[in-house]
C-alpha cells in the first residue's frame, strides 16, 4: 500500500543554461521596474504585458507541441522555468491556470478544433482561461456541484453559480464542470464546457480578498446558450477528466514555493550571522523544502509520462501547503516590523504572507479532503 513517489535525480547540468537565461531576464526586469516581488504572486499577480513577455521568450505553453502553436519541450524544462518565476515571486497570475492544467487538459481530451482553437492563443498568453469548478455550499466537494448543462436542439444551455474562480475577469474563456445527466453515482453525469468569454448570459462579479485585492471572481451562467463542440471531452467523463486536471494543479511547485520570495528576502538581511536560531529555523526550512521539491518532481515525471497519480499529487498539496503556512509564521518570530530596520520589501511581503496563509491549505481541495483521497487511495493498494 505505499506511495509510488519514487526517487528523482535533480534536473540535469544540461538544464542550467536555460535557468540562468531566466533569471537574467527576471533580473533584467527587477532592474527595469517589470515587477515588484510578492508572495504568492502565482495567485494574485495578474499582469498580462508580463506573461506575454515571458511567451515572446517561450516561457509559456512550452511543453505544448509545436503543431498546435506550442514549444515541444519537455515537462523538465518547465519545471525549470516554473521554479525561477516562483522564487523570484514573478506576476504570472494571467496565464498561469491556462498553461499549467488546461493546456494539458486540452491536449488529453480537447477534439483537433479544440486544440487549434484554443492552444496556440495559450502559447502566446492571448487565451486566459478560468476554471469554474467551486461553487457555493460545495466547497471542495466537486462531486456535489449544481451547475447543470442542458443539450437543446441549438447546443447546450448552462445554469449555475461559480465562486472563487481566480482571474475570470481577464479570461478569454472559462471550463466548467457541469452535471448534464442524473447518475446513481455522484460522479457521474458531470461533463467539462469550454465556454468563450464574454458572454452575454454571463456575469461576472468581483470577490475582493481581505488585502483588497481582486483576483478572485463569482460566475453565474443565466441559461447560457454554448455550441455543441463546446462539450470538452466525453459527456459524463468529467470527474475523470477533473482529477487529471487536478493532479498538475495539486502537485506544482507553486504548493510550496509560494512564499519563498519571503524566505529570500528574510534570507538577505544576513541575520543568521549573529543568531543561532534564526540559523537553524532556516536550516530547517530549506531542508524541508529540498524534500517537497523532489516529491513535486517525482509527480511531475509521473505527470509527463501520462499517468494519474491523484493520490502522490493530494499528498504534495497537503504537505506543501502546510509547510508554506510554517515558514511564514518561523519567520514572523524573527521579523518584528515593529521593532524598525526590517526592509521595506520583507515587511510588505510578510503582511501579505499573512494574510494569504488561510488560503493555501484550501485552495485546490482542502487539506482534510486531500487527507481522505490519500486514505482511500492507499486502502486500495
Amino acid at each position: 500500500m505505499a506511495l509510488t513517489l519514487r526517487a528523482v535525480e535533480r534536473p540535469p547540468a544540461a538544464l542550467d543554461g536555460l535557468r540562468l537565461e531566466v533569471r537574467e531576464f527576471l533580473e533584467h526586469e527587477l532592474a527595469t521596474g517589470g515587477f515588484t516581488p510578492e508572495a504568492d504572486a502565482w495567485m494574485s499577480g495578474i499582469d498580462v504585458a508580463f506573461s506575454r513577455r515571458l511567451a515572446e521568450r517561450g516561457w509559456v505553453g512550452m511543453t505544448v507541441p509545436v503543431p498546435y502553436g506550442g514549444h515541444g519541450r519537455s515537462a523538465l524544462e518547465r519545471y525549470v522555468v516554473t521554479e525561477e518565476l516562483l522564487a523570484y515571486g514573478a506576476p504570472v497570475a494571467a496565464h498561469w491556470i491556462a498553461d499549467r492544467q488546461m493546456a494539458p487538459g486540452i491536449l488529453r481530451n480537447g477534439t483537433e478544433e479544440q486544440k487549434h482553437r484554443y492552444l496556440p492563443g495559450i502559447a502566446r498568453a492571448e487565451q486566459f482561461i478560468a476554471i469554474g469548478m467551486s461553487e457555493p455550499d460545495s466547497g471542495s466537494d466537486l462531486a456535489s456541484v449544481r451547475t447543470r448543462a442542458v443539450e437543446t436542439g441549438d447546443g447546450w444551455r448552462i445554469t449555475g453559480t461559480k465562486v472563487w474562480t481566480s482571474a475570470a475577469h481577464i479570461a478569454t474563456a472559462i471550463v466548467v464542470l457541469a452535471r448534464t445527466d442524473d447518475a446513481g453515482d455522484r460522479h457521474g453525469g458531470l461533463s467539462q464546457f469550454l465556454v468563450d468569454l464574454p458572454h452575454p448570459a454571463v456575469a461576472i462579479s468581483p470577490i475582493i480578498t481581505i488585502d483588497g485585492a481582486h483576483h478572485f471572481n463569482e460566475v453565474v451562467f443565466d441559461d447560457a446558450l454554448v455550441p455543441r463542440t463546446a462539450l470538452l471531452g466525453e459527456r459524463g467523463e468529467g470527474w475523470r477528466q477533473v482529477t487529471a486536471e487536478l493532479g498538475n494543479e495539486r502537485s506544482g511547485p507553486e504548493r510550496f514555493l509560494s512564499v519563498m520570495p519571503l524566505l529570500r528576502a528574510w534570507a538577505a538581511t544576513g541575520c543568521f550571522a549573529e543568531d543561532p536560531l534564526a540559523r537553524a529555523e532556516l536550516g530547517r526550512l530549506v531542508t524541508r523544502l529540498a524534500v517537497l521539491r523532489q516529491m513535486s518532481l517525482a509527480v511531475a515525471g509521473r505527470l509527463a509520462a501520462g499517468e494519474n497519480p491523484a493520490v502522490e499529487a493530494a499528498l504534495v498539496k497537503d504537505l506543501g501547503t502546510g509547510f508554506e503556512g510554517e515558514m511564514v509564521e518561523a519567520i514572523r518570530r524573527h521579523v518584528d516590523p515593529e521593532a524598525g530596520g526590517v526592509p521595506e520589501d520583507l515587511a510588505a511581503m510578510l503582511a501579505k504572507a499573512v494574510l494569504h496563509v488561510p488560503a493555501f491549505t484550501l485552495r485546490g481541495g482542502t487539506n482534510e479532503v486531500l487527507r481522505s483521497i490519500v486514505a482511500k487511495g492507499l486502502s486500495r493498494r
